[in-house]
């Protein structure tokens, strides 16, 4: 873990940062293990005898979106599905999984948000997920951040390519009226990062659980603790 506590790769730039944006629920909170629970529990009730491990699960945050890695897997096996009233089906139960939570932010966000806030630089959220999952993580954190802290907010409604595809950030940007060096983004996957290295932004990677060992070459930093720090710095 001594690994990610040391910044592996840091340009020196001079700018001054007018939006940070996160990227993924997971540079928020860590629901990894809930998001793998899920899976689980909708192929159960679906009648499937598929049962992603943890290594399993993290293989495939190798690719964004959960619906594809669904499909992925059916034609793997051979076998016909409804892949997207499966993700669906999964969101619903990740959502009732969540609610009955209280989350906790990861490590560092809580201080980089209010830094934010204090030092009149906009907050972006360019997340490409259902705007249900959106909703519900706000709520497990709602004693800790509020939506209306973000000055843009993404959901899967507002492009037509999810990641690794860099259409959520050029909406964030058109959003915020700013340009891609005026901001860095925080991703917690190597394939979503590449979306934000693609939309010409510097990019904080922050792992999560199950994505450690991913690939975050191009990332200006790779840590496990955000720190405001790398913002005051740019």
């Amino acid at each position: 873990m001594s690994y990610f506590l040391a910044i592996i790769l840091k340009k020196v730039l001079i700018m001054t940062v007018k939006a940070i944006i996160f990227g993924s629920i997971g540079t928020l909170v860590e629901t990894s293990e809930f998001q793998r629970q899920a899976f689980n529990d909708t192929f159960i009730e679906a009648g499937l005898d598929w049962n992603w491990s943890a290594n399993t699960y993290k293989s495939f945050l190798k690719n964004s979106g959960g619906r594809q890695r669904i499909e992925n897997y059916a034609t793997k096996l051979g076998v016909k599905i409804d892949a997207t009233k499966l993700h669906l089906r999964k969101t619903e139960i990740f959502d009732a999984l969540m609610n009955k939570k209280r989350m906790l932010l990861r490590p560092g966000v809580f201080n980089v948000i209010n830094y934010a806030l204090s030092s009149d630089i906009k907050l972006g959220f360019a997340t490409s997920t259902s705007e249900s999952n959106i909703n519900t993580v706000f709520s497990a954190v709602s004693n800790q951040l509020k939506y209306s802290d973000f000055d843009f907010v993404g959901n899967d409604t507002m492009v037509s390519n999810p990641k690794p595809s860099p259409d959520i950030y050029k909406k964030a940007l058109s959003c915020l009226q700013l340009n891609a060096q005026d901001c860095i983004a925080i991703e917690d996957t190597g394939i979503s990062m590449k979306a934000a290295l693609a939309a010409d932004l510097q990019c904080v990677a922050f792992p999560g659980a199950f994505s450690l060992k991913s690939d975050f070459s191009g990332a200006t930093t790779i840590t496990e603790y955000l720190s405001s720090d790398y913002f005051k710095n740019y």
